[in-house]
């Protein structure tokens, strides 16, 4: 009567034994598959590509344009410099205009004419020193060199007509010989200072056959030329 039940529970444990030895994972196998489980790949470092992004074309281009423009060109024209030249030179103008004789009209221009030049030397020594541009550089030699031979001509030009007793011309030649200036000059600087000259040479060319209308043309030529292009300049190339 035993004999079966301990049978029966034998059966029971052998199969229990066997269940759970069954389930156990084998060694090998689990070695086999630590050996076929693929390695992780190591992550990238950072290249400089990506710590330091390449720099936009367009604002490399721009940037080498400006500074050979910078270094062909002279751009410190003073502005605010000329339209200050333009103010005194309306305020001339009626001081002018009543002189009774034509030496004490030359006087007042003449010394307009040096008024301007200290003016436009102090504006243009601010503007080079606030834009970094030496007053010695090439371009500013350049620039020298264009424009003081025409005023040089001019100078000797308006000895002569004195002598002859034509100082009605004087107002015409010098706007001539000022756009004269300004244009070769101007070559080397911004292109708003070449213009300037050539609107100098074309009042020039109008005023001569009006010699009575002298006056007027000094003061639409060197006052509202002036301060025209000084502001356009200002506005446009930094003061």
């Amino acid at each position: 009567m035993l004999a079966p039940l301990y049978h029966k529970v034998l059966d029971r444990k052998s199969s229990f034994n066997y269940s759970v030895f069954s389930r156990m994972p084998d060694p090998r196998q689990h070695r086999l598959r630590r050996l076929r489980r693929p390695r992780r790949l190591a992550r990238p470092l950072p290249t400089t590509a990506t710590q330091n992004p390449a720099p936009d074309p367009a604002a490399a281009l721009r940037f080498i344009r400006d500074t050979m423009e910078r270094s062909a060109s002279f751009t410190a024209v003073p502005g605010w410099g000329q339209v200050i030249l333009g103010v005194t030179a309306l305020a001339a103008a009626p001081i002018a205009a009543r002189q009774t004789t034509p030496f004490g009209w030359i006087a007042i221009w003449l010394v307009e004419a040096g008024l301007a030049v200290a003016i436009a030397s102090a504006a243009m020594n601010h503007k080079s020193q606030r834009l970094g541009v030496p007053l010695i550089s090439g371009p500013a030699r350049k620039f020298a060199l264009g424009f003081l031979p025409p005023l040089a001509v001019g100078g000797v030009v308006t000895v002569i007509l004195c002598s002859a007793g034509l100082t009605t011309m004087l107002p015409g030649i010098w706007a001539l010989v000022y756009g004269a200036a300004v244009i070769t000059g101007g070559v080397f600087s911004v292109p708003l200072v070449p213009m300037m000259g050539a609107c100098f040479m074309a009042a020039g060319c109008l005023g001569l056959p009006f010699p009575r209308a002298g006056n007027f043309m000094m003061a639409a030529t060197f006052g509202g030329l002036h301060i025209l292009f000084g502001y356009l300049i200002a506005r446009k190339h930094g003061g």
